[in-house]
Order: C-alpha cells, then structure tokens, then sequence
C-alpha cells in the first residue's frame, strides 16, 4: 500500500498509454471542472468563456518546454506551470467542453489532443502542430476557430518558417532523422498557404475590430519563424490588452500596456493575427 502511495504523490499519472499528467495537475483540473459545472454560463459566448477561464490562472508559473519530456510523444497535461502556448490551449480547451458541458477528465484529454494534434491525433512528435500559424490553420480546418485578421483589415503575411528544421539542436526529439523530413513537410505546407497579419504600427486604429477573449498570436520579426508569443485579448477601459502566460514576469498575467503599446517595446515582434473560437 505504501509503494502505491509513493508511486501516487510522485510519478505522472497516466490515463492511457498517450497521457501524462501529474497527480498536482490532475487535482487542479478536477477541481476546475467541477467548480465550472456548478456553474450557470447559459448564454456566455466562447469569447466569454475564454476570459474567466483565463483569469482564473492568473498567477500561474511560467513554466516552458513542459509538453518536451522523454520518449516518445505524450498528450501532456500540466496546469501547474504554463507557457503561452498551453496557457492558451488549456483555456480553449476548458472554454470548449463548457459549451459542450463534457466537463470530465476525459473529454479534456479528447479535446486537447484535438487542437494540439494534426488530424486531432498524436501520431508522433511531427504530428504537434508546432507553429502556431499551422496551429490556426488546422484548427480552423477543424471549425474550431476562424482567423479573422484579414477581415478586420490585415495585410499579406510571408511565412516561410524553417526555424525547427534549421536548429534540430533545439529540439532533442530531431535528432531523429526521420523526424526532420516531416518538420521540413509541415514548413513546406505552411510556406504555401496564404496569411495576414496586422502590422504592430496599425494595431491601435484597428483593436475595435478585436473582441475580449479573442486570440492573439504575435507575429516573428525573424523571417524563419512564424510567432514569438500567443495570448487572449482583454479589454480594460476601452483598451485592449493581453492575457498570457509572460516569460518576463514568471506568471500568467494581464499586460500593464494595451496591446499596441506592448508589442512596441519588442524588436523581434512585427504585429499579430486574431483567431476567434467558433
């Protein structure tokens, strides 16, 4: 009994043989998706939803490379420390099972590897939508999200990243040659689509056109990478900030600056694409 207890408190718990989840995190996310179905969101838009889910991981450590573990690749679920890619997927996630009212473990399980996962299915390092400008694509493929910047007056975006491809140092799982064909494939595909972006200059005359709970992904100066940072618009006094998950604070957090205003105090940032659930 007391091996099983240790083996409990201090290895990941796995649903099946594609999950890891910590027994910390396993406890926190029960205890949102009860708390969320004693609640009454009957009428709230996804958008809505994307805003109090968030601001209930204010706080929240930054933490980075946490889906990076070794082996072969694993649905990961760690709510104990985000970075900005899973802040926001953890919160789409919950805003969507909401809507549906699927609020147990395992239609959380089911729903992250949807949005995570070309195809909705992990197959394999390859097949995590690493880009987010793929991770837009394919989700809206999916009907899960719409990309709406060039409906509120985005300008043509070249994206041609090579990033992964180019640094396989950076990612120990690419030391698998096979690995690197595929990563190669995904930025051939994306390179071939067609993208807007708003330029960081034009995004004050234009946040009216961004809703609050809207996603936001922050696109890369460098022109082998697609984006640098992701996050959720809030609105504050007739502004629009960001909700993320910062490297600079350590934490979940709302921006002090509006949104326009952030982006200008960083050289590798040139502007955004918006995402709105569907």
């Amino acid at each position: 009994m007391r091996a099983i207890l240790f083996l409990l408190l201090f290895f990941p718990f796995t649903s099946n043989a594609q999950t890891v989840c910590s027994p910390e995190s396993r406890e926190r996310l029960e205890r949102l998706l009860f708390e969320l179905s004693q609640k009454d969101h009957s009428g709230k838009s996804l958008n809505t939803l994307n805003v109090e889910i968030g601001e209930w991981f204010l706080g929240t450590p930054y933490v980075e490379k946490t889906l990076e573990i070794p082996g072969e690749e694993k649905l990961v679920i760690n709510l104990q420390g985000l970075d900005c890619t899973t802040f926001l997927e953890t919160v789409v996630t919950l805003s969507r099972l909401v809507s549906k009212s699927k609020l147990t473990f395992e239609a959380y399980e089911a729903e992250l590897e949807k949005i995570r996962y070309r195809n909705s299915v992990n197959t394999g390092y390859p097949s995590r939508l690493h880009y987010f400008s793929d991770w837009m694509f394919e989700n809206e493929k999916k009907g899960i999200i719409k990309d709406v910047t060039a409906n509120i007056g985005g300008k043509p975006y070249p994206n041609h990243p090579t990033f992964m491809s180019s640094n396989p140092q950076f990612y120990p799982p690419l030391s698998n040659p096979g690995y690197v064909t595929q990563i190669k494939a995904s930025e051939k595909t994306i390179a071939s689509r067609t993208y807007s972006y708003i330029p960081k200059e034009e995004i004050r005359q234009r946040e009216h056109l961004i809703q609050a709970g809207d996603l936001i992904a922050i696109t890369a100066t460098m022109s082998n990478l697609d984006m640098v940072h992701v996050g959720f618009a809030m609105e504050i006094n007739g502004r629009i900030h960001l909700m993320h998950a910062s490297s600079g604070t350590m934490q979940v957090e709302v921006s002090e600056k509006p949104l326009s205003d952030y982006l200008a105090s960083f050289k590798s940032q040139s502007g955004i694409m918006v995402g709105r659930l569907r």
